[in-house]
């Protein structure tokens, strides 16, 4: 069943009320499954899923949460709601096949060893791996979430020889993967008409469209944007492809007319081959043109303290977990056209949208910001309501769970 976003909110957002989602509720509605939650990194597993995982747990259910690094920080909290976490090796990038059947026997060895009941994955290579091994390990129940297709199913990836035989070898995996799934549960409608029209799946009545990962509105609580100096920030992995350095760019442009502005960055570097070097993020701070905050468990003060969130990404999103939270906290947005990106803003109404690497129009969207500076507020609100209209995590979750039968 094909549901949209706009299904879970009236047309005027109301004042937050959260979904309570208890374990007296849930409990006793189904019985106990042996539940397995798959990613490709293992701190996404607190920072976007945690409380997905709490509410499993909750509906009396055990659950393994599975990732390829040993992280001491995850394994604490994930314990700390009765979570267990447990290791298996995976390359989150690179297409060396030899790495990736390690992880796709990893998969199948703890399905068996641990009985499991019911496999989740999110992102590609869970997904692909997980539901192939899940089909080979006699998992009945596999319900997939899309976060994002990627890249590779970009119009710019197509244009190349390499891309279209990627993209090809990626719908006969993804066909593998998903045959006979319980459900798939798309993050923007984009990735929702790509799941039909590759026909990755064999019925779309098995296609669920929900409004991303959702946002804790209690956590990221609403605050008024500090007065005085106006700041920009972008939060994101350190990868082109999240637009950084046209966000420098943009930043070079706007300091001219406005000298006063600052510009932050704030991610941890990665391993991908389309990572940006700690070299040239020292460059660009000798040069004035960003600030670098390094890397934090908890983007909360950052986001209390800046004017504007950006994220300038040409990267194939789900919809963006940082971009939730900049709303959920009373922050404008700058942000690209491209799908994902452009479900959370209402150009010109709680920010803008602008084409991607367009620098000029990103620089232009930020100035509107400095020469009327009560849009920034003003904005910020409206961001707010559209997360708690759109984007509440336990409504999110509710849906979920409802559409897998574990509550």
């Amino acid at each position: 069943m094909l549901i949209d976003a706009s299904d879970f909110s009236p047309v005027r957002p109301p004042p937050h009320r959260a979904i309570a989602v208890t374990g007296s509720v849930l409990a006793g509605a189904v019985s106990k499954q042996q539940i397995a939650v798959l990613s490709s990194y293992s701190r996404s597993l607190t920072n976007f899923r945690f409380e997905l995982l709490r509410c499993l747990v909750e509906a009396g259910h055990s659950v393994l949460a599975v990732g390829p690094e040993q992280d001491d920080d995850v394994v604490r909290q994930l314990a700390a709601i009765g979570v267990e976490f447990v290791r298996s090796p995976m390359a989150r990038t690179g297409l060396n096949p030899l790495t990736d059947l390690a992880t796709l026997w990893s998969y199948w060895r703890l399905f068996r060893s641990r009985q499991i009941d019911v496999v989740i994955p999110y992102t590609m290579k869970p997904i692909v791996y997980g539901g192939i091994a899940a089909r080979l390990a006699g998992v009945k129940r596999r319900y997939f979430l899309v976060t994002g297709l990627g890249h590779v199913y970009s119009d710019a990836a197509g244009k190349r020889w390499v891309g279209r035989r990627i993209k090809q070898l990626s719908v006969l995996l993804y066909r593998l993967a998903l045959k006979g799934a319980g459900g798939v549960f798309a993050y923007n409608r984009a990735d929702s008409a790509d799941i039909e029209s590759y026909r990755l799946i064999s019925d779309h009545r098995e296609l669920t469209l929900v409004p991303g990962s959702g946002v804790d509105l209690d956590h990221y609580a609403f605050s008024s944007p500090p007065s005085g100096r106006p700041v920009f920030l972008l939060v994101a992995r350190l990868l082109k492809d999240k637009g950084i350095g046209e966000f420098v760019e943009a930043a070079r442009l706007v300091r001219q007319q406005f000298p006063e502005a600052e510009f932050r960055l704030l991610g941890q570097f990665d391993p991908s081959p389309a990572a940006i070097s700690a070299e040239t993020i020292d460059e660009w701070v000798k040069e004035g043109s960003v600030t670098y905050l390094g890397e934090t468990n908890d983007v909360r003060p950052h986001l209390s303290d800046c004017s504007v969130f950006v994220l300038p990404s040409y990267y194939r999103e789900g919809i963006p977990r940082s971009i939730l939270e900049a709303m959920s906290t009373g922050r404008a947005i700058v942000t690209t056209d491209l799908p994902g990106c452009d479900e959370t803003v209402i150009d010109g109404h709680n920010g803008y949208l602008v084409e991607a690497r367009n620098v000029k129009q990103m620089a232009e969207a930020m100035c509107r910001f400095l020469r009327s500076p009560s849009l920034i507020p003003e904005m910020g609100l409206r961001s707010r309501e559209l997360a708690q209209a759109k984007f509440d995590v336990h409504a999110v979750n509710e849906l979920l769970l409802k559409r897998m039968s574990l509550v």
